[in-house]
């Protein structure tokens, strides 16, 4: 242990776990298990002064930093070979004032933290559709969720954040302070700084219509040519994503069917129930529908809905574009991939950002494609290492098909893997050269890099 990290010991109120420790494999580890690094240590913060002592640390010491909340990244951004991990997920304290529709939420929280929190008071932050998925990976990619079309991006609904800075500085950024900061946080990603508390807009979402709908293969040309056109005439207050679904064993499957591929179509009414079934209507009329859990239920309970399939410790490789139009082209590439679909945790996901998102102009925040339609990712999730060549060549093969359809070169920062390192640029759009020059105002040494990068304007 050198002298800067044994410091820390004394220093922070977390824990510093490091390889001598019996905890240490557990520490270390993260969601994708492909990423199997060896810190020199993991800083377990409890609070943003031990944030402050954990980047000075790793800043005197010249060491290599991660910054973990979730640890959901695909690329393994939160851990770090021979590095420190800023571990913020014991910071996930979320208090909401329900009068001013307000909620002030720790850097380590997920969304099941925030959902937890806020449904009492019938109301919500936009996520993404995932429980465990960590607040601030999500929300500093953009945050394309369910709640997208109708109350915007994370990002849109983000007023201020909290920041660690890579001197070790912590200052609040927002409209009114720091707002070349703030604005280059909104979809930038984690390079400038650790966030170490964001305040959300909160909107009211209580229960909710919605749920997946089931269809055969064979069908998915016509539910994919019915979508496009559907989701973009469709009130706001749906959100509805299309992907694959290999059926697991759940009481509303058929026992027949289980272990059969279907396209689906996943949604989520936050309108008036009694106005669910007009609205949903045409997606039922497009092919016979095999399968449903469409119902009335907490928000929550859809936001978790799909955790079973992503638990820790599987293996993942993703591939993702933004999309200008679903051409029949594209279609067909989709049906011809979707149909290979090898896992049961694998899918690829056509996820809607219209609506209130495209309401907002391409440079009043980082996030760059607002006049992107759709964020396609082929995801691959498996669980066995000895799976690895096939599971990956399905995604490249997928992805490589569809791409030359989308009309966009560059994708959702947050769908990226580990070797999608240069498609930087492209991932953060016409913004790319402001947030370089804002990284050189707030990190000119690159100190935090292990992300999707923007390498600082001056070269470092």
């Amino acid at each position: 242990m050198s002298n800067k990290i044994e410091a820390l010991t004394k220093t922070v109120r977390g824990r510093v776990i490091t390889r001598s420790d019996s905890n240490y494999d557990e520490a270390r580890a993260v969601y994708n298990a492909m990423h199997d690094r060896k810190p020199r240590a993991v800083i377990q913060c409890m609070d943003s002064a031990d944030v402050m002592a954990a980047v000075a640390a790793g800043r005197d010491a010249d060491l290599d930093v991660a910054i973990r909340g979730g640890g959901h990244s695909v690329p393994g951004f939160g851990t770090i070979e021979d590095g420190l991990v800023i571990d913020l997920s014991n910071m996930k304290n979320v208090r909401v004032d329900p009068i001013k529709k307000i909620a002030r939420v720790e850097g380590g929280a997920t969304w099941g933290d925030v959902d937890h929190a806020t449904y009492p008071f019938g109301l919500a932050a936009p996520g993404g559709i995932i429980s465990t998925t960590g607040v601030g990976g999500l929300t500093l990619g953009g945050g394309i969720g369910y709640l997208t079309r109708g109350v915007g991006l994370s990002i849109d609904n983000l007023l201020s954040a909290d920041v660690v800075l890579a001197d070790g500085r912590q200052v609040t950024a927002s409209d009114y302070q720091k707002e070349d900061l703030f604005w280059a946080l909104r979809g930038g990603g984690g390079n400038f700084g650790v966030v170490t508390s964001f305040e959300f807009q909160l909107h009211e979402v209580g229960d909710i219509v919605g749920g997946p709908i089931f269809y055969e293969v064979d069908d998915a040309a016509a539910v994919l040519q019915c979508y496009r056109e559907f989701i973009v005439q469709a009130p706001e207050q749906l959100g509805c994503f299309f992907g694959w679904q290999i059926a697991p064993d759940l009481p509303f499957i058929p026992k027949n069917r289980v272990g059969d591929l279907f396209c689906v179509l996943v949604t989520c009414w936050n309108g008036p129930h009694k106005e669910a079934e007009r609205v949903l209507q045409p997606l039922r009329d497009v092919a016979e529908v095999k399968a449903e859990q469409v119902g009335v239920m907490p928000f929550p309970a859809l936001q978790s809905a799909f955790d079973g399939l992503v638990p820790k410790g599987m293996q993942h490789y993703w591939k993702a574009d933004f999309i200008t139009e679903l051409t029949d082209e594209a279609i067909a590439a989709h049906v011809e991939h979707g149909k290979k679909t090898p896992h049961i945790s694998s899918s690829m996901h056509l996820h809607p950002i219209n609506g209130a998102a495209q309401r907002v102009g391409a440079d009043e925040t980082a996030f760059g494609h607002r006049d992107k339609n759709f964020a396609a990712v082929v995801v691959g999730i498996w669980s066995d290492p000895a799976d690895d060549k096939a599971n990956i060549e399905w995604v490249k093969d997928y992805y490589a098909a569809i791409h030359p359809h989308s009309g966009s070169d560059g994708g959702y920062v947050n769908f990226m893997s580990s070797d999608d390192d240069h498609r930087a640029p492209a991932n953060y759009g016409a913004n790319y050269e402001r947030l370089a020059s804002v990284k050189a105002a707030y990190d000119p040494d690159n100190f935090f890099h292990i992300n999707q990068n923007i390498a600082p304007a001056n070269g470092r």
